[in-house]
C-alpha cells in the first residue's frame, strides 16, 4: 500500500467517524459493554478452573475404622493401604485428636460438644493422600472393602459440583457472548452502512472508473477496526480495574484463595479483548459493504 493511499484511507476513516458522531459513540459503547461482559465471564471461568484443579490435586481420603480394633489390626490396615498403587501418605488420627480438631473447627460454637460430656462418638481414622487425583476413586473403593474399615470418604462430590458450576458458567457465558457479539456486529454494521449509503453514488462512480473492491473496502474496514479497537481498549482498562478491585476484596477476607495472579494473566485477557474488538469491528464493516459493491 502506497503512503499517499494510506493517508487517504486514514483521512476517510476519521472523516466518517466525525460525520456519524452519535452512531460512532453507540458502536464504541456497545463494543465496550459486550467485551467487558465477555472478559468478566472469561475471568470467572478461568479462576473457577484453577480452583477446581487445586481442590482436585488436594483430594484426601478419610478412612473411618470400626470400633474396638486392636493396635495390631490398625497397623495391618495401615500397611494394606500403603501397599495400594498411587498412595502417597497415610496418617493415623485417633478419636481424641479428631475431637480436638472438631472443637477448633467449631470455634465459638465448640460448646455444642459439651453435651457429649466424656463420650467421644468420633471414630479412629486414617488420612490418606494420593499421588494423582485419577486414582482417588479406585483407591477409596479398595480401602472400603478392607476388613476393619467402616467407611472411606473423599471430597470428589464437591469437586464434581464445582466442575458442573464451571461447565454451566462456560455454556451460559458462550451463549451470552454470542448474543452480545451479534448485537455488536449489528450496531457496527449499521454505523458503517450509514456512511456507505451516504457515499453510494461516489462508490458507484469509483467502481465505473476502475477502482477495485478492496480499494473501496479499506476505509470502511479500517473504520470498523477503529471502532472495535476503541471499544476493546475501554473494556480492557475497565476489566483490569475490576479484577484488581475483586482481588483486593477477596484477599481481604480469604487471604489464601487461589486467584490467578494479575500479571501476566490480565495481560493475556487484555490481548484477547483487544483482538476480539478488532475482529468484530472488521467483520461488521465487511458485512455492511457486501450489497453496495454490487454495481
Amino acid at each position: 500500500m502506497k503512503l499517499r493511499t494510506g493517508e487517504y484511507f486514514i483521512a476517510e476513516v476519521f472523516r466518517s467517524l466525525r460525520r456519524n458522531t452519535w452512531m460512532t459513540f453507540a458502536s464504541i459503547g456497545t463494543v465496550t459493554v459486550s467485551l467487558f461482559v465477555l472478559g468478566v465471564f472469561l475471568i470467572l471461568v478461568l479462576n473457577m478452573n484453577r480452583l477446581a484443579g487445586m481442590l482436585e490435586s488436594q483430594v484426601q481420603i478419610s478412612v473411618y475404622l470400626e470400633d474396638h480394633l486392636t493396635d495390631r489390626e490398625k497397623r495391618q490396615i495401615e500397611y494394606d493401604i500403603t501397599s495400594l498403587q498411587g498412595i502417597d501418605t497415610v496418617k493415623y488420627v485417633d478419636r481424641d485428636e479428631a475431637k480436638t480438631r472438631l472443637q477448633e473447627r467449631l470455634g465459638d460454637q465448640k460448646y455444642l460438644l459439651d453435651a457429649l460430656s466424656d463420650d467421644n462418638p468420633l471414630p479412629d481414622a486414617f488420612e490418606v493422600t494420593v499421588t494423582t487425583p485419577a486414582v482417588v476413586e479406585s483407591a477409596a473403593s479398595a480401602i472400603s472393602a478392607m476388613s476393619g474399615v467402616e467407611e472411606a470418604k473423599y471430597g470428589q462430590d464437591v469437586i464434581e459440583h464445582l466442575f458442573d458450576i464451571t461447565r454451566l458458567m462456560r455454556i451460559f457465558g458462550l451463549v451470552l457472548m454470542l448474543l452480545l457479539g451479534a448485537a455488536t456486529l449489528f450496531i457496527i454494521a449499521n454505523t458503517i452502512r450509514l456512511t456507505v449509503f451516504a457515499r453510494r453514488k461516489e462508490i458507484a462512480i469509483m467502481k465505473y472508473v476502475g477502482a477495485t473492491d478492496w480499494f473501496i473496502r479499506w476505509p470502511f474496514l479500517l473504520e470498523g477496526i477503529v471502532l472495535g479497537c476503541f471499544g476493546g481498549i475501554i473494556a480492557a482498562v475497565a476489566l483490569r480495574s475490576f479484577y484488581a478491585a475483586m482481588a483486593a476484596q477477596i484477599y481481604s477476607t480469604l487471604a489464601f484463595f487461589p486467584l490467578l495472579p494479575q500479571y501476566p494473566f490480565m495481560n493475556y485477557v487484555t490481548l484477547a479483548i483487544l483482538g476480539s474488538g478488532i475482529v468484530i469491528g472488521a467483520i461488521g464493516s465487511l458485512i455492511s459493504l457486501k450489497r453496495f459493491l454490487r454495481v
